[in-house]
């Protein structure tokens, strides 16, 4: 659908009775390839066009999307949008961002697409290279398979507003699982990388030794007693410690007063040197866009200055509703109005790697894998199954497995201190984390 088309679909949705109005457009192509055992499994490929419209009648609005882009389907979506928007409850929140605020092109070029389209036997070779460097690891027995995949998208929006605008990216993945151990001793381990451009991701061979390594590492493992001690969190999963935070300071938990860092804005809640940037504009980077979802100026933020909470994360409405300006940090699919999220989220990294931050704790837990975690959001009370390796003098001693950390967030992000090993593997990302003293319940 090009730009002409998204137009007339607003100026029809005006003629049939709304105030303002969005159109979005998005497509997508998507292949994947899934093997196990060295047999192929699994081969599946997407196209999908969609629509979304999102109406106003005063204070009133509606959202709708539909697969049938025809001349009479977007006749129909629109006559749709428009009834339910006059029969939806007021929301003196609601509307088009601010003519002021809206992003301009030319937009810059973040070099988010590869026009590269590999073939199904190239995906197939990949996905057997990682599964077979898996299976290869000495000590694994079975194997839950290689993947690799690809995916085109492009996402198109036009307001009544005057903004228009467009971007495109693709995205390349590659994954494998191993399994090591018999019986009731199998253990589990997994790496997958995703990038924008092909050309970035590690070989299928390093993935799969890496997944295959992981798997073994964690056999024996051990239940440990109850404790409080020092604890890491490797940086393959760190970011997820940083989860809560984002929802925390989400304008729409804000301004329900569900958050419970509602009255931390502009105070020190991480240590001094601790910085936590949100930048949408890295290049090739998996959250990178040009503009918000709501086609508003989007920038590089220090969301956590020196330790300092320096701003909420706000769409048009959490900001009206909180008497700020939008951040532009609005987030939306085809359906329902604009929600917020971050871009490509970074905490920044410290001096020291994870060698040396288990030699300045010297005994410990590092976690390696974490599930079924439990929030409360008014008090930021948190704690997390996980599994992982105890240390001793700095140096892995034993693996562990069936043990839960909590804590309280604000106190637990106080006491944070960033290691150096950073790796971007996805759209938020941060190096190993240390924190000084956590319960740990075991046996």
């Amino acid at each position: 659908m090009d730009e002409n088309l998204l137009h007339e679909a607003v100026a029809a949705a005006l003629k049939a009775g709304a105030d303002a109005a969005e159109a979005v457009f998005a497509e997508r192509q998507s292949l994947s390839v899934n093997v196990r055992m060295g047999a192929l499994e699994e081969v599946e490929r997407e196209e999908a066009r969609d629509l979304g419209l999102r109406v106003f009648v005063g204070q009133r609005q509606a959202t709708v999307s539909g697969s049938d882009v025809s001349e009479e389907g977007r006749r129909k979506l629109i006559e749709r949008v428009v009834a339910m928007a006059r029969l939806a409850p007021e929301d003196p929140y609601a509307g088009l961002a601010p003519v002021d605020r809206l992003a301009s092109g030319p937009f810059a070029d973040l070099d988010l697409f590869d026009a590269g389209e590999p073939a199904p036997e190239t995906l197939e070779a990949q996905a057997r290279e990682a599964e077979q460097a898996a299976r290869a690891v000495a000590g694994v027995t079975n194997s839950d398979g290689g993947s690799a995949a690809w995916s085109a998208a492009r996402w198109r929006l036009a307001t009544s507003a005057g903004f228009t605008g467009v971007h495109q990216a693709s995205g390349f993945s590659l994954s494998a699982s191993a399994v090591a151990g018999e019986g009731s001793g199998m253990e589990r381990g997994g790496e997958g990388r995703s990038t924008r451009h092909g050309a970035d991701l590690p070989t299928p061979t390093s993935i799969g030794a890496e997944a295959g390594q992981r798997a073994v590492q964690r056999l024996g493992g051990r239940k440990i007693a109850s404790t409080t001690a020092p604890v890491i969190f490797e940086n393959r999963l760190a970011i997820s410690l940083i989860g809560p935070l984002i929802g925390a300071i989400s304008g729409p938990s804000v301004a329900r007063g569900v958050s419970f860092l509602k009255n931390h804005l502009g105070r020190s809640l991480f240590a001094k040197g601790v910085n936590i940037v949100d930048d949408p504009h890295r290049l090739r980077g998996l959250g990178s866009s040009p503009f918000d979802d709501e086609g508003v100026v989007n920038r590089r933020m220090a969301l956590i200055e020196d330790g300092v909470l320096t701003s909420w994360l706000l769409n048009c409405a959490s900001a009206r509703q909180l008497g700020l300006e939008t951040t532009g940090h609005a987030s939306r699919g085809l359906a329902g109005p604009p929600g917020v999220s971050t871009s490509n989220l970074t905490l920044e990294p410290g001096d020291r790697d994870l060698a040396g931050l288990m030699a300045d704790a010297g005994e410990g837990l590092l976690i390696t894998s974490m599930f079924g975690p439990s929030l409360n959001g008014n008090t930021g009370d948190w704690s997390v199954g996980c599994s992982g390796f105890w240390f001793e003098k700095g140096e892995v001693a034993y693996p562990v497995t069936e043990i839960t950390v909590a804590g309280n967030l604000i106190d637990i992000y106080g006491r944070l201190v960033p290691g150096s090993d950073l790796e971007f593997r996805g759209a938020a990302n941060a190096p190993s984390l240390l924190v000084d003293a956590l319960a740990i319940a075991g046996r």
